[in-house]
């Protein structure tokens, strides 16, 4: 239900069609229940599949969740987006002969995804509250995130994760500091028959994740970091790094919309936190016993076949990467 990259909307319509829809039909049938009415005009019937009608209200609602769509590409997508909830239809039209609307795991995903949708829209409504920060607040944001804008750099980083015991972690430690490159280490580690992978990207600072920024941004090329995980050890190289600031004006539209989704989401956490003092709630069975001990962080760096590990180093602060560097769904 989530929407991602909507820079790449056109390649999407074209070559993603049939098998994104097919997987997409709980979530079909789900808007047709919600509200996707027959009262349409005719002047709004924008295809009619057997017996049931697409209208330009259907193709509208997809246009408008992609907010990257310029006004000279809203012709040739709107086609192209009848084309894919034909497509959409003519799978839905089967999966109801086939009964598959009556599958318990189709309807619970159906109820599943109407949770969600009710759930995201008390959290929208909530928010509509809340009011966008000061310009003074935004400077200040601006200035006591120096790593995010006036020293911002571009890292090339390379990331191992370890499986070790902690017995071994103060070799493994000694043996980092002594290592003349990252080559030489993983050289020792396999040496030592320790198990690792591991993974290398390019990241702007705001890709980072927020609370490994301050920390990062003081590191100079060719340091280590290391942290514990689950498992062993991570340990982080900053391979190199180049220096790209960027201007408070040019930061303000992320820092805005970063500063006013975070007032939102505080809004929702307190809404909920009074909701909760004021419901019954019961734990039951094993889980009216105590949490285990929470795990480890996460690496900074995602695992390899991550979609945000290949995406390329921004040249600049767009609202696209800050929230993905700022934490934001």
């Amino acid at each position: 239900m989530h929407h991602k990259d909507s820079h790449q909307m056109a390649h999407r319509l074209i070559h993603n069609r049939v098998f994104p829809l097919l997987a997409s039909v709980a979530a079909a049938a789900l808007l047709v229940a919600c509200g996707g009415g027959k009262g349409d005009t005719a002047s709004q019937t924008a295809a009619k599949v057997n017996k049931e009608e697409i209208t330009v209200h259907q193709i509208n609602f997809v246009l408008q969740r992609q907010p990257g769509l310029k006004p000279e590409q809203a012709e040739a997508a709107s086609r192209q987006v009848l084309e894919r909830l034909i497509d959409q239809e003519l799978a839905v039209q089967k999966g109801q002969e086939l009964k598959l609307d009556r599958d318990p795991r189709v309807v619970q995903q159906i109820e599943a995804a109407k949770r969600e949708i009710i759930a995201r829209a008390y959290a929208e409504r909530i928010g509509e509250s809340v009011a966008k920060p000061s310009a003074e607040e935004i400077a200040k944001y601006y200035n006591d995130k120096p790593a995010l804008f006036k020293e911002r750099r571009i890292y090339s980083l390379q990331e191992l994760q370890i499986e070790a015991k902690p017995e071994q972690f103060e070799a493994i430690r000694a043996k980092l500091a002594a290592a003349k490159s990252v080559g030489e280490f993983a050289d020792y580690l396999k040496s030592a028959d320790l198990r690792f992978n591991g993974n290398q990207a390019v990241r702007a600072a705001e890709q980072l994740p927020l609370a490994s920024v301050d920390a990062i941004s003081r590191m100079k090329d060719g340091d280590s970091m290391v942290s514990p995980n689950p498992a062993g050890l991570s340990v982080l190289f900053l391979v190199g790094s180049r220096s790209q600031p960027v201007d408070e004006a040019r930061a303000r539209p992320a820092i805005e919309a970063f500063l006013l989704n975070q007032r939102r989401a505080e809004a929702v956490q307190k809404d909920i936190k009074a909701l909760r003092d004021s419901s019954k709630i019961e734990y039951v069975g094993k889980f009216a016993q105590p949490a285990p001990a929470g795990a480890a962080s996460a690496p900074v760096l995602p695992a390899a076949e991550a979609p945000s590990v290949a995406a390329p180093a921004a040249s600049g602060l767009d609202h696209a990467t800050i929230t993905k560097g700022l934490g934001l769904k």
